[in-house]
Parts: structure tokens; sequence; C-alpha cells
């Protein structure tokens, strides 16, 4: 998910930038996309208790930031949810796995928001087969209780950066959402999966080019579209009026830039103290949503306390050229007949900036 994708600094010319980048005062002072972040202050802004848990929903972690989720309020108490197929990822997820265990992260957040006011949600997943709806849901009230992890849902990131060296201790917590790894064999073995299967992404040309198509370089291109991979910031919009930050660089692996992006995702791997591993005793799309579900309760109880998750799962992608590592893992660190639905990198670090979202208005069906 999610993102996973390190933010492509590209600086053509060795990383050298010129004078004429140097941003000015008043430049910086006007390069946060406020616009692709309203979202998430207008979570719970709305009048309808439906649409202020959906609000709420549509931070949660996702492949690529793709938001790949609709609604549609049905009567006065009940939301159809969708995967939206045009927001698909054929080459890093041609199943759509990893986008589905994004939709099990949207549920979550939905019923977690929703037990805040004291509602429960029953839901029915694919209730007309794989190609309709992911969820029809009925919100009952007075029939739930609020959930503490509620009060991170805004905290809550998927982290972007190096770790520091505080070590993970034991947090039972955690292990009752997933696997931590923390020996030094085993961790070991991981971060070379993990950091093979990134080569392998980054040397792939359909599954590299497939995050630079989703790049959004600078403040007008993230309030533009809010989703795929944001590069923004003071500096990186002052590169891109330069010239010096460009899909077409970030395309070439070779570009010192684009090699130093390259090289932080290898650097953040190796920062991470800790690994955990997500699994699933099946592979149904079932299964997939309760992954997801797992997922962002284990970020949340991360946030909580004051832990940072990565997703790594470029290990878990199921393209041909995956294959190879993709079986390792497995015949490595899962049981007979399980799947390993995510990889994560756990340790400390400071809080990572929110992600750009899509107003919960253009994600209803029926707004």
């Amino acid at each position: 998910m999610p993102t996973t994708r390190r933010k492509f600094l590209t600086l053509i010319g060795g990383g050298v930038v010129v004078a004429a980048a140097v941003p000015s005062a008043a430049f910086l002072a006007t390069r946060t996309p406020t616009k692709a972040l309203a979202p998430w202050d207008m979570a719970g802004q709305y009048p309808d208790p439906r649409l202020r848990a959906l609000s709420f929903a549509l931070l949660a972690p996702n492949p690529h930031n793709r938001q790949p989720w609709e609604a549609e309020l049905v009567g006065a108490d009940a939301v159809t949810i969708w995967r939206d197929p045009a927001r698909d990822l054929p080459a890093t997820d041609p199943y759509a796995r990893q986008l589905t265990i994004g939709m099990g992260c949207f549920l979550e957040l939905m019923d977690i928001a929703a037990a805040e006011e004291g509602f429960a949600v029953e839901t029915t997943l694919f209730p007309d087969g794989e190609d309709g709806p992911v969820a029809q849901c009925r919100f009952v009230p007075k029939a739930a209780s609020p959930d503490p992890l509620f009060a991170h849902v805004l905290n809550r990131r998927s982290h972007k950066e190096l770790f520091s060296d505080r070590p993970v201790d034991a947090v039972p917590l955690l292990e009752l959402l997933g696997e931590v790894v923390t020996a030094p064999a085993q961790l070991a073995r991981l971060k070379t999966l993990a950091k093979d299967a990134w080569m392998v992404e980054v040397t792939t040309p359909a599954t590299w080019q497939e995050s630079v198509d989703l790049l959004r370089i600078g403040k007008g291109q993230i309030n533009a579209n809010p989703d795929g991979i944001d590069v923004g910031g003071p500096m990186m919009d002052a590169l891109k009026l330069a010239g010096l930050l460009t899909r077409e660089a970030a395309g070439d692996i070779d570009n010192p830039g684009t090699r130093q992006s390259i090289d932080a995702m290898l650097a953040a791997v190796d920062s991470a103290p800790a690994m955990i591993l997500q699994k699933t005793a099946g592979n149904t799309r079932a299964d997939q949503i309760a992954a997801g579900r797992r997922w962002v309760r284990l970020n949340l109880t991360t946030t909580a306390g004051g832990m940072a998750l990565r997703p790594v799962s470029q290990v878990l992608q199921e393209y041909p050229e995956m294959a190879p590592l993709y079986q390792a893992i497995h015949a490595e660190f899962a049981g007979p007949g399980e799947t390993v639905q995510m990889l994560g990198l756990l340790g400390y670090a400071d809080r990572t900036p929110r992600t750009p979202r899509w107003p919960l208005e253009t994600r209803l069906r029926n707004a």
C-alpha cells in the first residue's frame, strides 16, 4: 500500500541545485497543498452519521494512495461500498489483492468512526459476488461502544522515512495483530527479501512506470489530483519550476536523483529495528478484507504507542518477475496454505505529514 513508494527526488546533474531554484520566503509560505489536505480537517463535519463515518474512513491507508473506494447512501440507514476499477494497479497488483486490503482498511475505519457515535455496522461482503459491490452496510443505532483506537485516527500515518535506532521491545498488543520479528537472523532475512523485492520493482519497466505515472509533483498537481504519490513541499516546487524535477527524469533509474530515492528506500529498510508480518489461513477476498481490517488496527495501535509503521509489501506482489521472491517469503515465513498479506517495517520515528485525499463528495455515487 502505499503505500510503500518513497517520494521521488529527481535532481538532474548529479544532485546539484542551481541558485535559480532557491525559493524565496514568500514562495515557501504558499507551498502547502491545503486543498488536498482539507479532507483531514473535514472528517466528522457532516450532518448524516453515515457521512461522518465515511469521512473518517477515506483517511485509510491504501496502495499507491489510489483511494479506490466509492460509497452510495441507501435509504435512511444503509451504505453500499464499491471498489472503483478505474483506480486499479495492473502492473504491481494484477489481482487487486492489495487494493482489496485497502478496502478492508476503509471498512474498519468506517466501523470505528460509527462506533464512536454508538452505531454498529452490520456488513455483508460481496452481496452480489466479487464483480459487484464490496460491501452492503447497515448502521444500527445504540448498538456499539466506542473503540479506544478512534482517538488515533487523525494521527495515523504510513511512515515514509528512516527509523531511529531505538529498539522495539515486546508489545503484546502488536503480537495480537501480527508476527513481530526482532530476532537478528530472521530480521536480516526479511530485510534482504524486502530490499531484493524493491529492486525487482525498480528494474521491471512496467512496475516502475506505474509509480512514475502516479507522481503528483508540486502543489498544483497535488491539489488537482490528491491521490497517487505526492512529491510536494517548497523545495520540490522550486525544483519543478526550475525544470529539475520531472516524470521523465524519475522514469530513468540511472538518473542521479532517482538513484538517490531508490537508495533511500533501501536505507529505510536497513534502519528498521523490527518487522511485522500479517498472514491469513487462505487468500479469498474475505481474507483480504480481514487483512486490511487488521492492518489499519495495527497502524492505529502503533500510533497509540508512539511507534511508526511502514508497509513494504513489494515482495508480496503477484507479477511474474516477483514470483521467486514471493515463493521464498511464503516458504520461509508462512505455514501450509497460509498467505502473507502484509509486511511492514516497525520502529520509532517522527510522525510524517498527512497524505492528500479526495474530498468525500467526490467518492459518493449519489452526492
